[in-house]
Parts: C-alpha cells; sequence; structure tokens
C-alpha cells in the first residue's frame, strides 16, 4: 500500500472510529502536523453520518460526505477500515498497545443498545427490537444490511425523540404497517423529536386518536399550565410544510405512560404492551413522570425501543453503568470543560488514553455536537503531548506494525485509497441503476468490488 505520511510529524496518534467525532478529531490533530492513524470497525468512513442519517436525505449525506473527503485527503491522515479493535475485535487493546502510539483516542460511538428490564421481555422470541438495528438495516450497514426483521401490523415504539421518527418514517412509507404506536413517559410538551423531522410523517397521523389522547390527559396538561388547544397547535405546526406520502398506516401517540410488562403468547409471539398511566410532578425543578397505579394494556405484535444506546462493554476500557469511565473531577484547566481522560479503578487517569463523541456521552446529541467534541478531545490530546514526556514513534513503527499484524492474521482491511475508488464504484452503478445513490449491502461485495478477498 501506498505510504504517504507526512515526515513533518512528530507524533503518532491512533483515532479508533471513523465517524464524525473521530474525522473531525484527526482533521485538528494533523493540521497540527500529528500524523494520525484512523482506524475503523466499518469498511466505509461516516458513522452516525453514513448509518444513522435516514437514506433518503440524500444532499445531507453527500455533504458530509465531501467533508470526510477532504479530511482523509490531509496527507498524513491515515486510514485502516474493517478493523474492530478491543477485546471483542480481531485486534484486542493489549495488541495495540504493544504498537506505542503516542495517545489513543477513542471515538467509537455507543454501539451497545438499552433495553427498560421490564418483566416478560425474556419470554418473547421475536419481534423486539431496538432501533439502532432497525437503523443500520435501512442504512445498509454490514451485517445489518442483509439481517431479516420481520414486523407485524401493529408496532409499538418506546421514545420520543427523532430516532423514533426515522423508525415510525420507515414503518409508515416502506413497510406500510397497519398501525403505529408511539409510547411516552412524559407529555406531549416534554417530546423530544423535532418539527423538521415530523413533517416526514406526520401526514400518517391519526387526528382522531390525537383528540381522544390529548381529552384523556386534559387533566394532567392542564395540572402544569398547557392547554389541549395550544398543544395539539403545536403538536400539528409540522403539517403545514408536511411530506405527502402513500400509506394507509395509522400514526398515533399514547403519552404518560410507562411500560411495566410484556405479553406474549404461548409460542412466546409479543401481543400486548402493559403500560402504567402517569403524571407529571415537579422534582428538582424539573417535571417527571410519577405512576399513578392505573394499569393499561396496547395491542401490539411487534416492540422497538428507541430509548437511546449505551457502549459496548466487551471493547475493555473501564466501565459502569453503561458509560465508559471518564477522569473524576473538574477539569484542570477548565472548571466548565468535562474530562476526556479514560479512567481506571486501579490506575487513576490512563496516561494517553482519551474518549471523545459518543464513546464518552451515549447518545448525546447529532452530528454538529459529535464534531464539537471531537476537537474538544483532539485539544486534550494535543495538551497531553506537549506537556507530557511522550515518546515520539515512527510511523511505519505504529501504522507499518497494524498493517504487518493484519496481514499476518488474514484480516483484510482497506485504505483510504481503496474508500476512493470504492465510492467510484458505487455512484458508477448508481448511475447505472438510475439511482441516486447506491450502496453495497455487505463486505464481501465491496471486497470483491475492489478486487480484494475476504478469508
Amino acid at each position: 500500500m501506498t505510504d504517504d505520511r507526512s515526515e513533518s510529524s512528530e507524533h503518532v496518534v491512533a483515532v479508533l472510529g471513523a465517524g464524525p467525532a473521530g474525522l473531525y478529531a484527526a482533521r485538528k490533530l494533523a493540521e497540527e502536523g500529528i500524523s494520525v492513524v484512523l482506524i475503523n470497525r466499518d469498511l466505509k468512513p461516516g458513522g452516525l453520518a453514513e448509518y444513522g442519517i435516514y437514506p433518503t436525505k440524500h444532499k445531507l449525506k453527500e455533504g458530509l460526505r465531501k467533508q470526510f473527503r477532504k479530511i482523509l485527503a490531509l496527507p498524513n491522515v491515515h486510514y485502516l477500515g474493517g478493523v474492530s479493535v478491543g477485546d471483542n475485535g480481531v485486534v484486542k487493546l493489549s495488541d495495540l498497545e504493544q504498537l506505542d502510539f503516542s495517545a489513543t483516542l477513542f471515538t467509537i460511538g455507543a454501539q451497545g443498545t438499552r433495553s427498560l428490564g421490564v418483566p416478560g421481555e425474556s419470554d418473547c422470541c421475536g419481534g423486539i427490537y431496538h432501533a439502532k438495528d432497525l437503523v443500520y438495516h435501512f442504512n445498509q450497514l454490514p451485517p445489518f444490511a442483509t439481517k431479516e426483521f420481520p414486523v407485524g401490523e401493529r408496532v409499538g415504539i418506546i421514545g420520543m425523540g427523532n430516532v423514533m421518527v426515522d423508525i415510525a418514517h420507515w414503518l409508515v412509507t416502506v413497510k406500510k404497517v397497519k398501525e403505529v404506536v408511539v409510547i411516552g413517559r412524559r407529555g406531549p410538551a416534554q417530546r423530544a423529536y423535532t418539527d423538521k423531522e415530523m413533517k416526514e410523517i406526520i401526514q400518517a397521523w391519526d387526528l382522531e386518536a390525537l383528540d381522544a389522547e390529548l381529552a384523556r390527559i386534559q387533566p394532567q396538561l392542564e395540572a402544569t399550565g398547557v392547554s389541549v388547544e395550544s398543544i395539539k397547535e403545536d403538536l400539528l405546526a409540522p403539517m403545514k410544510k408536511a411530506k405527502t406520502i402513500d400509506s394507509p398506516t395509522s400514526f398515533r401517540f399514547v403519552f404518560l405512560s410507562s411500560t411495566k410488562q410484556l405479553i406474549a403468547d404461548e409460542q412466546g409471539r409479543l401481543t400486548a404492551l402493559e403500560v402504567e398511566r402517569n403524571e407529571l410532578v415537579e422534582r428538582d425543578g424539573r417535571l417527571r413522570p410519577k405512576g399513578t397505579g392505573e394499569l393499561t394494556r396496547l395491542s401490539l405484535d411487534t416492540l422497538v425501543f428507541a430509548i437511546g444506546d449505551q457502549v459496548d462493554e466487551g471493547v475493555g476500557l473501564p466501565f459502569e453503568w453503561g458509560k465508559f469511565k471518564v477522569a473524576e473531577g473538574s477539569h484542570p484547566r477548565d472548571p466548565e470543560r468535562p474530562r476526556y481522560e479514560v479512567y481506571d479503578e486501579e490506575r487513576g487517569a490512563r496516561p494517553g488514553y482519551f474518549l471523545g463523541g459518543w464513546a464518552r456521552v451515549a447518545s448525546d446529541g447529532l452530528v454538529g455536537k459529535a464534531r464539537a467534541d471531537g476537537e474538544n478531545a483532539a485539544d486534550e490530546v494535543l495538551h497531553y503531548l506537549q506537556h507530557n514526556d511522550v515518546s515520539t514513534p515512527s510511523f511505519l513503527g505504529c501504522c507499518g506494525s497494524l498493517k504487518t499484524y493484519l496481514e499476518t492474521h488474514n484480516i483484510p482491511y482497506v485504505d483510504k485509497h481503496d474508500i476512493e475508488k470504492l465510492e467510484a464504484i458505487e455512484q458508477a452503478k448508481a448511475k447505472e441503476l438510475g439511482k441516486e445513490f447506491f450502496k453495497f449491502d455487505t463486505d464481501e461485495q465491496m471486497f470483491a468490488a475492489l478486487g480484494k478477498e475476504r478469508s
């Protein structure tokens, strides 16, 4: 492979994960003369931007890809795609440590999933999904692209954020199920999704069901100073810019309801969701849901958890309560700034190990916030390199040894020149098929298109 490294680099930093946080961190480090080795689990870079934005948003995605191409084109940014790192990866953390990088920045996102842990979850043998898996599926991320995700006629989604809207978008316009029911612990005034996203599916909203639901929760709304008329107008504001959709799906909300139990039949198929009705009470200056003891059942045959993610414990970093552990206490230079150093109970802050993006705070914001956090993490890495006696290994000693490890262990990978070639192939394929965009569904297809074998 071509070695186009910058000879002026003093340090070599490994950035694990090539989503927005990792890519923008790499750019900031590279602009300071650091050689950066981007190591990515997926073959293609982009992460959240490539595989987390609804697939029909071609203009937004292509705008981000153009920025990412410029970053990868920097002479001292190097890319290894298809290389998972961690206790559950093809390269172990202990192996990576032996390569003597000047520092390592983890921007690997939040690849774990969260569940509610309510009774009945383990009794259902199918029809229960995490939003992340479905988002990866319809965005064609291998291996999720080719997995089967059968859904029934009545689908429930737990959560009221933009990810919920994307799942509903897919269910309404692609799967065209009979009914989509969104279950939220809080009320309509506490919804987290944006009008910009809701306009994509608002034409499917069952307005009679909305009126009935607002009438049901009217006492709770008025107790918090919200009128039915004002909240309905607010909820339906996206209708002014609604996208036209062709779907028989009925879309509705069930507000102020917490999941208590999943009900399955004798074959283990989901049949209903038992929820407890809530009221909103003020605590610590915020309105929070409190159960009333009233239970009811919603008839469903499929359920999707859209309640955020957690990091993957299998990576091997210090882990607690769904998060990687970061250094404790206030930031030594700026009390308003968060900490980015990986923290170990036995050794304290681990020198040269940093977290950024969703790896630091899971499910926190979208591309813009991930970019900012990645750049802030890069600042921490730069400060560490400038104010500590850190070794300055050779590029070939780090990246070259990693490539040798991969080749010795028959682990296929791609570099940035391969990515450039792959994008050209996919663009030509899209033109041939008369599509706006084309993606291969499997890593094997991508390796084959590049003329490489995958063992």
